[in-house]
């Protein structure tokens, strides 16, 4: 199972977002995560990168949402 971190860039800082990511749905400028129990964050932003080798991910944007 691939399973991902996610983390918010803020000013060239990271902060850890969200574990166990596996699914990622954008519309527009919402990012929406669900990890592996179902459990969605949303956030206003854009993905920046996608490491699969690592298994992180990296957003930036407007910030933290709220959990769905």
């Amino acid at each position: 199972m691939c399973l991902s971190t996610v983390y918010f860039e803020d000013g060239g800082e990271r902060k850890k977002l969200a574990e166990q990511v596996g699914g990622i749905a954008v519309d527009g400028e919402k990012v929406t995560l669900t990890d592996l129990l179902g459990e969605e964050t949303v956030v206003e932003g854009e993905i920046v990168k996608v490491d699969l080798l690592e298994n992180y991910i990296v957003l930036r944007g407007a910030g933290a949402g709220t959990g769905a």
